[in-house]
């Protein structure tokens, strides 16, 4: 479904800050490991016609999500990276990789920014996932 770029409502959270440079948004719900997810995906087209995304943001809701070790863990399978991975702290809920940041907003309730192609940066996928809160 295609959505506002500026519609900042995602899964029942709400988004306080978006990088200005964002392409045209795209909403997807789908549901992986007993998780159900509500994903925005923003993206701009390229020189050529392919397209490259900007931004994602997906709402996880769902038991799997108990902690933030097990947000840890559901995050290292579902983007196969293996128990190894180690993502830095952020704040009391959350953990941050090279592109990517991820909070447990309540138990069974997390949320995840991503910047897969390092188009915005890692202080904008910050300052993202700290706007982030359940929405009134």
């Amino acid at each position: 479904m295609t959505v506002s770029s500026q519609d900042t409502h995602i899964g029942g959270l709400a988004v306080g800050y978006l990088p200005d440079r964002l392409g045209a948004a795209s909403d997807f719900e789908f549901e992986w490991g007993g998780v159900a997810f509500v994903q925005r995906v923003w993206e701009t087209q390229l020189p050529g016609g392919a397209w490259r995304v900007d931004l994602q943001i997906q709402a996880m809701r769902g038991e799997a999500l108990a902690d933030l070790d097990a947000l840890r863990e559901f995050l290292a399978e579902y983007h196969e990276r293996g128990g190894d991975w180690k993502p830095e702290p952020v704040g009391d809920d959350g953990l941050a990789s090279e592109h990517e940041v991820a909070r447990l907003l309540a138990p069974g309730l997390a949320v995840e920014v991503r910047d897969p192609f390092g188009r915005q940066g890692i202080d904008e996928v910050k300052a993202a996932a700290a706007s982030i809160v359940k929405a009134p």
